[in-house]
């Protein structure tokens, strides 16, 4: 990103606690950008551009500085869904100093399914056919994926006042759930999207469902990408489940030759095991539940645990799979005092949660 910056936007949050949603920014958004706290102001720098926020009094002062509109638009919108999703039932209002709606999102991009197959026995995949796919090459690997009623022409959303994402609602309402770019087409112009087919009793699994049932022609949205970006590294460390497995796929797929890896991934059996091809060094460890003795615990956080140990802190650690793996991992990874710039630690999902 370049340091010029010639696009910016004020606005202004009260919270019911100030200081407690700053402190939430800066857990959060660590994983996401380079986060530098000195006091009651917080500085989030990444390549989408850079934000400084600021407890004054009741209120957070807030300043994005983004090098292009449209950046600055998603800048808004992602930090507004955030502060409210912080904020949750407490009163918290939000305003900025350019007062604008948007008919569309700036980064919303229209597609359509062209097929779908089977990747293992629980892993679906669905191509989508995209106008541009050039915004998904390289970067950040992550997108919402909004999915209309069936039988209704689509109404994508729009982006309101206070910057949040204004989403259709009632009989219009979408299916919206994050998904991974597992790959990009650009000869053909698809985006390969892997889904996890994971039934459960009493369990809803609509993007499951989505991908089972998807027929040619289907339409679609994807707003993004965000998030995920391929780290630039030569010396790398995964670890995840299932939910990660698309993720690492990619990223091991773009690795350039002379990068050496070594993975530890957790599946069901030896059917959930996949291929992942890559011009450099890597070495796979696939654990199997179905193995596992009656009553084991925190298998993979434990695997994981010993690999850290012996690894060098200069090493790029990728981690996501379950909640309280993920905090066994980071909490490991913090007493070791391993660089924030050398990591990715995230959670994809919650143990006992539905």
């Amino acid at each position: 990103m370049s340091d010029v910056k010639e696009f910016r936007l004020a606005g202004t949050a009260l919270p019911k606690d100030p200081i407690g949603m700053l402190d939430e920014i800066c857990e959060h958004f660590v994983e996401h950008a380079e986060v530098r706290r000195t006091g009651n102001l917080a500085l989030l720098k990444s390549k989408a551009g850079d934000a400084s926020i600021q407890v004054e009094g009741s209120r957070l002062l807030i300043e994005l500085n983004c090098p292009t509109p449209q950046m600055l638009q998603m800048s808004r919108t992602m930090l507004a869904e955030h502060l409210f999703y912080f904020a949750g039932e407490d009163p918290f209002e939000l305003s900025w100093a350019e007062q604008l709606s948007l008919a569309s999102l700036p980064n919303i991009h229209e597609a359509v399914v062209v097929s779908t197959e089977e990747v293992t026995p629980h892993m679906r995949r669905v191509k989508f056919a995209c106008a541009d796919v050039t915004p998904f090459i390289g970067g950040d690997m992550h997108v919402r994926l909004l999915v209309p009623p069936k039988g209704r022409e689509p109404v994508w959303p729009g982006v309101r006042q206070d910057g949040r994402v204004a989403w259709p609602e009632g009989e219009d309402e979408l299916l919206v759930r994050v998904y991974t770019i597992r790959f990009v087409d650009v000869d053909k112009g698809e985006l390969w999207v892997d889904f996890l087919q994971h039934p459960a009793a009493g369990i809803k699994t609509p993007g499951a469902d989505f991908a089972m049932d998807a027929q040619p022609g289907d339409r679609v949205a994807l707003v993004g990408p965000g998030g995920g970006s391929l780290p630039n590294a030569k010396d790398m460390l995964f670890i995840g489940d299932e939910s990660a497995l698309p993720a690492i796929a990619r990223i091991v797929a773009e690795m350039p030759v002379g990068a050496t890896m070594q993975a530890i991934i957790e599946v069901l059996d030896a059917g959930e095991e996949q291929l992942l091809p890559s011009a450099g060094n890597l070495s796979v460890r696939w654990l199997h539940r179905k193995d596992y003795p009656e009553g084991a615990k925190n298998v993979l956080a434990d695997e994981a645990t010993k690999a850290i140990m012996a690894l060098d802190k200069g090493s790029f650690v990728w981690a996501a799979c379950e909640k309280d793996d993920i905090r066994t991992i980071r909490a490991l990874l913090k007493s070791r005092g391993h660089d924030r710039k050398n990591m990715y630690v995230a959670w994809y999902w919650e143990r006992d949660a539905s």
